[in-house]
């Protein structure tokens, strides 16, 4: 098998270059036929993965965070939908988040994920595209789609430098919640036949379990189970909003009056009044967006997984 990596080397505030060599000496120790390469810009990963899936590589990794991540992924699924099939697709995790591994049973960590990619156990997963914002022609995603409060706070996480994962979302929050936040008069439509009308703080469209490296917007989703987890929370006050920060933490907010928890196929979120930002797998689709439509593809992507 021909193995084709993808490494950013600014993942993980540079842990991306640091962790080249151990990623080059492990493969080699392992025997594995493979290239690696390096992303210089936005967008980059896209198109190398699908480049590398047009080519015929078997296993496209991608050594990085979530943003990455993201981009391999809408490469790997371009190729798909012009005919090339084969790739499946791996990560090794050195992000800030790690959301999209911890969600679908790869290792968060590089050690534990060069040993999954040995032992190349596999699995096919769901993945989801969404429409509208920036993407009117549609952007392929893997973890979730975060509109409103949810993608204001990583707005503010990507600013802190100083920390990592949870802890750098954790201040995103303070932040978002002292410092920004007009949450859109939305209406919601789940597989086109029940239809939420709202002022929503949150909307976490959600294939994986996780975001903001540790927040559980959707602790039960199965993320081959063919159908999107949603976690809907109407309008609180700043206190309120502190107040339930610890129950997204552990995956209980299940049961606070502001929250219900939904599944769907298909998702249309539309505003009905002011704009919202959203981010699908923590990559901004739009900071002043009207209307997104969501739909979940079976099946389409298979991985390797611990």
């Amino acid at each position: 098998m021909k193995y084709y990596v993808i490494v950013n080397p600014t993942s993980g505030r540079g842990l991306g270059a640091k962790s080249i060599p151990q990623i080059e000496s492990n493969l080699r120790e392992s025997g594995l036929d493979f290239i690696l390469v390096q992303t210089e810009r936005i967008w980059h990963a896209a198109e190398l993965a699908e480049g590398a899936a047009r080519d015929g590589y078997d296993v496209i990794v991608c050594a990085s965070g979530d943003g990455t991540v993201n981009e391999a992924i809408n490469g790997i699924m371009r190729a798909k939908m012009a005919g090339f099939n084969s790739a499946a697709f791996a990560v090794l995790g050195i992000g800030t988040g790690n959301d999209f591994a911890g969600g679908t049973g790869i290792p968060t960590n590089l050690t534990d994920g060069l040993k999954a990619l040995k032992e190349n156990k596999r699995r096919k997963i769901d993945i989801g595209l969404v429409k509208g914002g920036d993407y009117p022609e549609g952007r392929y995603f893997g973890n979730g789609i975060g509109v409103g409060f949810d993608a204001a706070v990583g707005h503010e996480a990507v600013k802190v430098r100083w920390a990592r994962g949870l802890p750098a979302y954790l201040i995103g929050v303070i932040k978002t919640v002292f410092l920004y936040y007009n949450p859109a008069q939305v209406e919601i439509v789940l597989d086109g036949s029940e239809t939420i009308k709202q002022r929503s703080l949150m909307i976490s469209v959600m294939n994986g379990r996780r975001m903001g490296g540790g927040f559980q917007m959707a602790p039960d989703s199965q993320a081959d189970d063919g159908l999107f987890d949603l976690c809907i929370a109407e309008t609180a006050s700043k206190g309120r909003i502190l107040q339930m920060i610890p129950h997204f933490i552990k995956g209980t907010q299940a049961g606070l009056p502001e929250i219900q928890m939904k599944r769907a196929r298909t998702v249309s979120i539309k505003s009905l009044d002011v704009t919202f930002p959203a981010h699908a797998d923590g990559e901004f689709i739009c900071l002043d967006g009207s209307h997104l439509t969501l739909e979940l593809l079976p099946q389409e992507l298979e991985i390797i997984h611990a």
